[in-house]
């Protein structure tokens, strides 16, 4: 009677206040209170806006958190913008530079600030933080901008959401909204080992309800375009955290009138510190999923510790996890917000970094060593390199592109905001333009990296050294070349019908790479080779005649070094 609730479908809320301390089965607990308001929700004029609708194979997403992206004075931004909604579309050219075409939002949902995003105790309002004025109406205006800005440039707003956890919980205490109003109908009653916060009953009727509602608002509402689903394995629990064959809350979402037109992501990770793995899960040909086994496969191969079998299986799609749906399906990553940034996996690889799967390229942390730097920044290329030639949808973690760093630490905590002062430095101008060149490139060979469908088994054939077999089976072997094979189709433009030859070669020595015979009257160009300086790694147009390569030549694939080569017939018209 003493502690008022937040009503769980409130719109416009109050702040997070401490409340008057629980009581609970004898123990005193500290305890949050918030309100919702009885204010209408401030009205909004979308005019002209509308759905991008992107299809799934043509999207390259970029993960921001909204409060780091734009936090740091270096933003240029001013107090009342830096860290907003609002900071964040002030910088879509940013994203446009880089090819993105969809923002993947850390949780915007209003959430405990001690615990972090993924925390959240609320579904139906953005965080007052993110709006100019440090409330509920300011922030959900300056959310609905910034959607709207978004999509007059070309971009979708996907958001991160967490439906299988809250910052309530009887762990700590907390009784802030549905815990106080029915906990035994939203929660599960059982602890779940390993967990310390209150786990949602997600398919009961009441929660499910709660759910779709939260998502039906956000598309409606706020005009969003999908949403990546953390925690997703935690999703297919039952009453009694068992795991259920037909979660009907995810066939719900994938079936449901509104919320099937929208990108549907599952997302195995856990920031409840659990150890999910990718398992099969439920899709009905309608949920893509993040892809953990690629990061894991990439980042083994880059340091010379996985069967090349592994990497052929990523490169393609990853065929063993998504035969059923096709590779767009499969939103591959490299890095993310909950381990190591790209730049601190290859300089940090101590013994408590082993489940990173890092290598610090000869010297832990920071190096002055001009042989250690260039290895690096040689991996950082090729892990974007093979993010961005493998067929599924590449994801970039924020500040990747700028050598943003969490100085090995991979606590959610420990991260910072971003340095707007890194993107004058020449390592970032030539990663950024390494982006956008392969951004450019996938949009381009659209038949080959954006598509829906595998590619079949006759228009891939793989080759080691010299045109040789490749040793499968060998854990010696770290060079493998691929060989795309173009298929004829009188719909698809010349410009983009030749063959692609992509070589890897993760050995500390160079390997030796025979091009096959191209079609008559074509030459091999040289597009990308990783372990070339800068300008020349990457082919722009007005060097392409330099990067010419005979049919049954031989080419040095430098250690540790990515290249890859088109077959091209009519050299004019493709400059």
């Amino acid at each position: 009677m003493g502690h008022p609730l937040l009503d769980p479908y409130a719109k416009v809320i109050g702040d997070l206040v401490a409340a008057n301390p629980l009581h609970v089965k004898g123990i005193t607990a500290p305890s949050m209170s918030c309100l919702g308001s009885l204010a209408t929700p401030p009205s909004y004029n979308w005019g002209r806006d509308k759905w991008p609708r992107l299809p799934l194979e043509k999207l390259v997403v970029y993960r921001a958190n909204v409060a780091l992206f734009t936090k740091d004075k270096s933003s240029g931004l001013p107090d009342n913008v830096a860290g907003t909604f609002s900071g964040v579309a002030s910088k879509i050219q940013r994203f446009r530079s880089l090819g993105v075409n969809a923002v993947l939002l850390e949780p915007v949902f209003q959430f405990d600030q001690v615990k972090g995003p993924y925390f959240p105790y609320h579904f139906f309002s953005p965080m007052d933080s993110y709006g100019g004025e440090g409330c509920s109406a300011s922030a959900i205006t300056a959310m609905k901008d910034m959607v709207k800005a978004m999509h007059r440039n070309g971009i979708e707003v996907l958001l991160e959401v967490v439906f299988t956890h809250t910052a309530e919980g009887e762990a700590d205490g907390q009784m802030i909204s549905i815990s106080g109003v029915d906990n035994s109908s939203y929660y599960i009653a059982d602890e779940i080992a390993g967990c310390k916060s209150g786990i949602l009953n997600c398919n009961s009727p009441v929660t499910q309800n709660l759910i779709l509602d939260s998502l039906r608002h956000w598309v409606i509402d706020f005009h969003v375009d999908g949403f990546c689903f953390i925690n997703a394995p935690f999703l297919v629990r039952g009453p009694r955290g068992e795991y259920l064959s037909r979660p009907p809350l995810l066939e719900s979402i994938a079936f449901d009138p509104v919320l099937s037109k929208t990108k549907i992501i599952a997302d195995p990770w856990s920031p409840l510190g659990i150890s999910n793995v990718q398992f099969p899960f439920p899709h009905w040909k309608r949920w893509a999923e993040m892809n953990t086994r690629f990061s894991i496969d990439v980042r083994n191969f880059l340091k010379g510790e996985a069967l090349i079998g592994a990497l052929a299986t990523r490169l393609c799609g990853s065929g063993d996890l998504f035969s059923n749906r096709g590779p767009a399906f499969s939103f591959n990553y490299v890095s993310r917000n909950s381990g190591l940034t790209l730049v601190d996996l290859v300089s940090f690889s101590n013994g408590d970094l082993a489940s990173e799967s890092s290598w610090n390229c000869g010297e832990e942390g920071p190096s002055e060593d001009s042989v250690v730097l260039q290895k690096r920044l040689r991996q950082i290329r090729n892990f974007i390199f093979i993010l961005f030639v493998s067929l599924g949808i590449p994801v970039l973690n924020m500040g990747d592109e700028c050598g943003h760093s969490s100085a090995g630490s991979t606590s959610y905590k420990d991260r910072v905001p971003l340095n707007w002062k890194a993107l004058k430095t020449s390592f970032v101008k030539e990663v950024t333009g390494f982006i956008s060149f392969l951004a450019a490139l996938r949009s381009r060979r659209g038949d080959i990296f954006q598509r829906r469908e595998f590619l079949k088994l006759e228009n891939i054939s793989w080759h080691g050294n010299n045109l040789s077999e490749p040793r499968w089976e060998d854990p010696t072997s770290k060079f493998l070349c691929m060989h795309i094979i173009a298929e004829n189709d009188v719909n698809t433009p010349e410009l983009t019908k030749g063959d692609l030859y992509i070589c890897f070669n993760s050995n500390e020595e160079p390997a030796s790479a025979t091009l096959p015979a191209p079609a008559e009257g074509s030459v091999w160009l040289r597009l990308v080779d990783t372990s070339l300086a800068l300008p020349g790694f990457f082919t722009t147009e007005s060097n392409l005649k330099v990067h010419q390569v005979l049919g049954y030549s031989s080419y040095e694939v430098k250690a540790h070094s990515c290249v890859l080569f088109e077959s091209k017939r009519d050299l004019p018209q493709f400059l």
